[in-house]
């Protein structure tokens, strides 16, 4: 009896003390991944507070180190990216130092082009990450004739940069710009969606977290028709192979009998939000995308339908009316006329909703406004408004100053008068 008595003891004793090892282990796991929590609060609590103490820095430099109007940039190098790609690097002809730019903005240049009865303005997104300040750098695709016009003219300004420019050459320049910019601040997750040569603002995006150590997770799209087109191949693919966070989905649209699937690229097609939703899952995303009108006006349409807040929506226009904004519909008692005056050129006109925007509607009679990219991105066609009121056909990359619109996107909600 005693001795049974013994082994319960020694049962109830023995059992007490698991119970205690179990709930110190407990407690030291908890304690643990206590710890490991607080370490990775305290990492994100640097990088955000690194980036927040560059972003401004940043902005004290862009004051410092900014100019107005065109400055004199030099071509120290050309490089062919892909076929019928070429980047252009830049530096300050003053030998001045360059102030910081934003991942995703853009250079203006006025370019002197020979037989044009005045100089050129066209934009062209940076390329590289602002980190890297020697130079500037832009890639330019040379635009051919549209495919079912092969006799109509090359892109003008293209050509120009690929068959005229050399190194050593001179172009005019305007201090970057645009509101198409990736949120440094931030560690929200991203998407990236670049078509063809829409890439460039969005590959200074992802250089710009690859060169900080970032860990924001960044999922990347790239749609290209072919081998022959993919820019910065092997750049692209030492990001993603180093980088945990960064997932790269390459998509041909025509590929080669050369191309590899699986190894040149990952899937063949378009880009779709379909495939995006395949590998996202969730939508908790901020999206950026540019590229062609037709993968510009797709992609945004159904990210919409999916339920994408338009305030995770960013893009770059490509060309003019890449993407508009839905507009209410008419109702009955709607003007469908509007008067526009051109102040300047003594000019009245009416405008309807068939013309476009308000540059369509100058150049239709006679009104000369100047423009550059079409697109509401470069400034160029600021107009100050007289009287009455604007809205845009797509958002302006940069907001124009108060009183004034930009005519290339801009129509009006009533009568207006223009200062042009």
């Amino acid at each position: 009896m005693v001795a049974v008595l013994e082994i319960a003891g020694y049962a109830i004793v023995g059992g007490a003390l698991l119970e205690v090892a179990f709930g110190l282990f407990g407690m030291l796991r908890r304690q643990v991944e206590r710890a490991r929590h607080d370490r990775a609060e305290e990492a994100l609590f640097r990088r955000r507070s690194q980036a927040l103490l560059s972003a401004a820095e940043a902005r004290r430099e862009t004051a410092e180190l900014s100019w107005t109007g065109f400055r004199k940039f030099e071509i120290v190098d050309k490089v062919m990216e892909a076929e019928g790609i070429c980047s252009f690097y830049l530096r300050p002809h003053d030998r001045m130092p360059l102030p910081p730019f934003e991942p995703g903005q853009h250079l203006t240049f006025r370019l002197r082009i020979p037989n044009q009865a005045k100089p050129v303005v066209r934009c062209y997104s940076l390329s590289e990450a602002p980190s890297r300040r020697e130079v500037y750098r832009i890639t330019i695709k040379r635009v051919p004739p549209p495919p079912n016009e092969p006799e109509a003219p090359p892109g003008l300004c293209s050509d120009f940069f690929h068959d005229s420019l050399q190194v050593g050459d001179i172009v005019e320049v305007q201090a970057p710009s645009g509101g198409f910019c990736l949120d440094r601040t931030r560690e929200t997750p991203i998407v990236l969606i670049g078509g063809g040569i829409g890439l460039t603002p969005l590959l200074s995006m992802l250089n710009s977290i690859h060169d900080s150590g970032s860990e924001r997770e960044v999922w990347f799209f790239y749609g290209a028709r072919h081998g022959g087109e993919h820019v910065m191949k092997e750049h692209l693919r030492r990001i993603a192979a180093g980088a945990p966070n960064v997932h790269l989905v390459v998509c041909y649209s025509e590929p080669r009998a050369q191309d590899r699937l699986g190894e040149d690229y990952d899937r063949a097609g378009h880009i779709s939000v379909a495939m995006m939703r395949e590998r996202l899952g969730a939508a908790n995303y901020d999206f950026y995308l540019c590229g062609p009108p037709p993968m510009m006006s797709s992609v945004t349409a159904d990210l919409a339908e999916w339920g994408i807040p338009e305030s995770a929506i960013h893009f770059e226009a490509f060309g003019p009316a890449t993407v508009k904004r839905a507009r209410p519909a008419a109702s009955a008692e709607s003007v469908t006329e509007v008067e526009v005056v051109f102040a300047r050129s003594g000019k009245t006109a009416r405008w309807t909703a068939e013309v476009g925007s308000l540059l369509d509607l100058a150049e239709a009679n006679g009104v000369a406004i100047e423009f550059g990219c079409r697109a509401g991105s470069c400034g160029t066609c600021s107009t100050a408004l007289r009287e009455g009121e604007v809205d845009y056909l797509s958002r302006p990359g940069s907001p124009p100053e108060r009183g004034s619109c930009l005519s290339c996107v801009a129509v009006p909600k009533g009568r207006i008068v223009l200062d042009a």
